[in-house]
């Protein structure tokens, strides 16, 4: 053998030797949701009339699942609009150390926001609220009430998160608008692999409000609901997924993307497992740097949220 070639495959032996004797990358799921249908006075959501989800949904359950596939710790975004569910969860965070932040549900605008917020920030685990296309809410025609923006600054100025919910191409425009009037505001945009792009003129203006976004360092994108159901199948190859994938990653690259699993919603597509093994196989082709980002280190960036276990990696706060 040629002594370059000899000494390629050396290096190329070793590498490969490396990767795999590299410890597992940690993974925070920025997107589960807790719910409990037995409790007496029930929940807004899911309805009964969904078998899949229409079940309790607890830590325990999600613990099962997760950490035997390397998830480390969890954020639990809002799922109902009663304000004592923003209480019911941070009881159930304080039970479990796999809850490391929730984000609640509080409407700003209105007249107790501030005092609601002051009450639940209290709590470190409290790490932002939602707002977007969902219970009936219009983040852009909220946009135009000086209240409103009055409290996101609010929000902004306490160092927590505004999330969205259920984009369109509007709730993206509003985004934008968003970060135009709050500069200071964190903004983490979910799951827009779900968005399906407009076409024709349309495409675009949805396309520069995209990239106008990715020019704001304080917004973030969850790659959470890649998977999604197509002539009543769905996909489980990554190949079908990537050019949506590759998009987002493109506009918004490796220091802006998330990772969530949407669980259990996400059982209405799939199993856990093989809602992650698509996006652990898209992203560990990027490399250990990238995969690391995605699935934890650009989860302490966006949400500041706290270590509570010593399997869980640093991270930006504590428990006291």
């Amino acid at each position: 053998m040629h002594r370059r070639t000899f000494l390629t495959a050396a290096a190329g032996a070793t590498l490969a030797s490396a990767q795999e004797q590299a410890p597992p990358i940690p993974i925070i799921d920025t997107h589960i949701h807790l719910f409990d249908p037995t409790r007496p006075e029930g929940v807004p959501w899911p309805g009964k009339d969904n078998p899949v989800l229409y079940k309790p949904a607890l830590p325990e359950r999600y613990r099962q699942i997760a950490v035997p596939l390397g998830i480390r710790g969890a954020i639990e975004v809002e799922c109902s609009t009663w304000l004592e569910d923003n209480q019911w969860v941070l009881d159930l965070a304080a039970k479990d150390t796999i809850i490391v932040g929730t984000v609640g549900d509080l409407e700003p605008g209105k007249p107790d926001f501030r005092k609601q917020l002051e009450r639940f920030h209290r709590n470190p685990l409290f790490r932002g609220i939602r707002y977007g296309n969902l219970w009936g809410r219009n983040l852009g025609a909220e946009l135009s009430k000086p209240e409103f923006v009055a409290d996101l600054k609010v929000l902004a100025e306490a160092g927590l998160v505004l999330d969205t919910a259920n984009p369109d191409v509007a709730l993206v425009d509003a985004a934008v608008r968003v970060t135009d009037k709050v500069p200071g505001l964190r903004v983490v945009m979910d799951h827009l692999p779900q968005l399906n792009p407009p076409e024709g003129g349309a495409s675009s203006a949805y396309r520069t409000s995209l990239r106008e976004l990715a020019s704001r360092p304080r917004v973030f994108v969850k790659i959470s609901q890649v998977l999604r159901r197509v002539d009543g199948r769905v996909p489980e190859d990554l190949g079908f997924y990537r050019s949506r994938l590759d998009e987002l990653f493109g506009i918004f690259g490796e220091d802006r993307v998330l990772y969530g699993s949407d669980w259990p919603n996400s059982d209405q597509w799939a199993p856990y497992p093989k809602i992650l093994n698509v996006v652990r196989e898209y992203f560990t082709a990027r490399g250990r740097t990238v995969a690391e980002k995605y699935f934890w280190k650009n989860s302490v960036a966006a949400y500041g949220w706290v270590k509570r276990d010593p399997g869980q990696p640093q991270a930006g706060g504590r428990l006291p």
